[in-house]
């Protein structure tokens, strides 16, 4: 499959954490994880985003930019993977966290 067709397959998966199974089976271990992480964030947003106030959006949006600055001065694409799995699973447990509250 191509990046993009797993990144499809990512967005559509019936659940965040399914997404997120999937995009932990097939990541590449490089920069490519960036785009698959984009995918899976996506998808567990699709579970909270619209339902979060302004202020919960901020502090959402600096954890994600916190991954994004977290391997910043490291070279290597193994870093810029670590990145992308960083802000999936902050979206992951903001999924888990909404999910488990509307039961």
């Amino acid at each position: 499959m191509t990046l993009d067709e797993i990144a499809d397959v990512l967005k559509q998966a019936p659940s965040c954490d399914a997404s997120m199974k999937t995009f932990q089976d097939c990541s590449l271990s490089s920069s490519g994880d960036l785009r698959l992480g984009d995918a899976v964030r996506e998808r567990c947003e699709a579970d909270f985003l619209s339902k979060l106030q302004t202020p919960q959006k901020r502090v959402y949006e600096r954890e994600v930019k916190a991954c994004n600055g977290k391997y910043r001065d490291q070279s290597g694409t193994m870093y810029r993977s670590w990145e992308g799995f960083c802000a999936a699973e902050v979206a992951q447990r903001y999924s888990q966290r909404a999910l488990k509250r509307s039961r």
